[in-house]
């Protein structure tokens, strides 16, 4: 498919999937572990393990870098980003000091931080493989 075609495309449905996605991959790594761990000295940690979290970043890297090599980076990026902001608001918003808006802030940040750097070198790469591909495509034969 003509590269310029798909970056034509719609880019609110390459979002709109890509938060999919990301409210899905919540739900399915951190969404079931609700309960906090109280250690014997009654300190208490949780609720989510490293492996969850680290499972749901490399979860989220699929939809990134799909979307940037099929040319809907920022969409994919953003789509991310915004999935995973919407989750963990609705997660944590039954806490009753406020401080999940702090938390929810963090994710948004984090996420943006991860995602849209990835996302570049996924598109600078994917384009310049598709240069050379098309230079090779049309160099002339003497």
């Amino acid at each position: 498919m003509d590269r310029n075609l798909v970056r034509k495309s719609p880019l609110s449905l390459a979002g709109a999937v890509s938060a999919l996605t990301a409210i899905a991959a919540w739900a399915a790594w951190l969404g079931w572990d609700q309960k906090r761990d109280v250690h014997p000295d009654g300190s208490t940690t949780g609720p989510y393990e490293a492996w969850q979290v680290v499972g749901l970043a490399l979860t989220l890297l699929v939809p990134v870098v799909w979307m940037a090599v099929r040319g809907h980076g920022v969409a994919g990026a953003f789509g991310v980003s915004a999935g995973l902001t919407v989750a963990a608001f609705v997660d944590w918003s039954d806490d009753a000091s406020g401080l999940y808006m702090i938390g929810t802030f963090m994710v948004a940040a984090g996420s943006v931080a991860a995602t849209f750097p990835v996302q570049a070198l996924v598109t600078a790469w994917s384009d310049r493989r598709a240069a050379r591909r098309h230079e090779r495509a049309h160099r002339p034969t003497t």
